[in-house]
């Protein structure tokens, strides 16, 4: 009898692009916007370095306090005009409207290697079907989008315990100033629990920025609540064959991840604009490695597949200011904690990402 084995169906050059691909297929935060995939970081990551300096451009100041225009006019002043008359003119006694500049911000991402490693003791079973290369390809690259997933959720924990504290060094924050907490202290139907009008609270952190949001990350849990009080639409899938639609609130797109915090009955509910968070790729030396182990299982033998992955996933607006980075680059720990993060874009509404925290019970 003839036996499909893991190094019969893959073939690296073929095998890496497919995963990579299917891995942001199904990855919901890359189809809805939220993880905007990233040349210019996938770029840096062929490169060498562990972190990487991504300059940015600030918006022009509009307020009144320092960017308000000036109101033309046609008149010349008598030291304007004594100025020119004796041909040297300059910027002191020209009396001309002075030009306003535009500044910049130093956001810092950070470089993760990871890898994970599957026998054909496992595999093997799965792969006797027609296509054991979908086989292989669908368990893997599910396996990678939900780790990516993960990354991103301790990601952002990290944002919001840099948030909660006050700010230091180079950071611009207001404490809180992405959170809108309904929990209480007890529960109560429809005052502490997820409502629009919580949801719309938190979104207006934004400002006039709040219209920018198209996704809602949610607990199971509050997604249960949600459709209790008939909060949710479900509109068609249209990247998707299978025509599974897609549940929706308010117009955002709801990803639903148990990882998102919870502390007892009160959750966590995170609301994000386009752009939220980059992500960039780029291929390890050997992204996938196939090794036979001839004298495993008393000769029987054993295959062992290996796939590796290089990311950079980075908050927009931040920079990742942890001290002592290993050379593999950050666990999920080390994302989630307060003091890798610092934000670097001056204004509140420029960050899009809001936070409401509710209590279900």
């Amino acid at each position: 009898m003839a036996l499909t084995q893991v190094s019969d169906v893959i073939v690296p050059a073929i095998f890496t692009p497919y995963i990579q691909q299917l891995t942001e297929e199904k990855s919901r935060l890359i189809e809805s916007g939220v993880l905007a995939r990233s040349p210019a970081i996938d770029a840096l990551l062929a490169g060498g370095g562990i972190t990487f300096n991504v300059p940015s451009f600030q918006d022009l100041d509009a307020s009144d306090a320092t960017g308000i225009e000036n109101v033309s006019t046609d008149q010349v002043s008598d030291i304007q005009a004594a100025s020119f008359q004796s041909g040297t003119p300059t910027d002191a006694n020209r009396g001309d409207a002075v030009p306003q500049k535009i500044l910049t911000s130093q956001e810092i991402a950070v470089r993760k290697n990871r890898n994970q490693s599957w026998s054909t003791a496992d595999l093997t079973g799965q792969l006797a079907g027609a296509d054991p290369m979908a086989a292989i390809g669908g368990r893997v690259a599910k396996y990678w989008a939900r780790r990516l997933q993960a990354i991103f959720v301790n990601l952002v924990n990290g944002l919001i315990a840099d948030n909660a504290a006050a700010p230091t060094g180079g950071d611009t924050h207001v404490a809180d100033d992405l959170l809108n907490d309904v929990s209480g202290a007890s529960y109560t139907a429809g005052v502490t629990d997820f409502t629009a009008e919580a949801f719309l609270d938190a979104a207006i952190t934004m400002g006039d920025s709040a219209d920018d949001l198209v996704a809602i990350m949610v607990h199971s849990t509050v997604l249960n609540r949600m459709k209790k009080n008939n909060l949710i639409d479900f509109v068609p899938d249209s990247t998707n064959a299978n025509a599974v639609d897609v549940p929706v609130f308010l117009g955002r797109q709801i990803i639903v991840d148990d990882g998102v915090p919870r502390t007892g009955a009160v959750y966590d509910s995170w609301l994000f604009g386009t752009g939220a968070v980059q992500l960039g790729s780029s291929n390890a030396e050997v992204p996938t490695e196939v090794h036979r182990e001839p004298l495993a299982g008393k000769g029987g033998g054993q295959e062992i597949l290996t796939t590796r992955q290089v990311w950079s996933m980075h908050p927009t607006g931040h920079a990742f200011i942890m001290g002592s980075i290993p050379d593999g680059g950050p666990a999920n720990t080390d994302l989630a904690a307060a003091t890798s993060w610092s934000r670097r874009y001056p204004e509140r509404k420029q960050i899009k990402f809001a936070r409401l925290v509710t209590r279900e019970a």
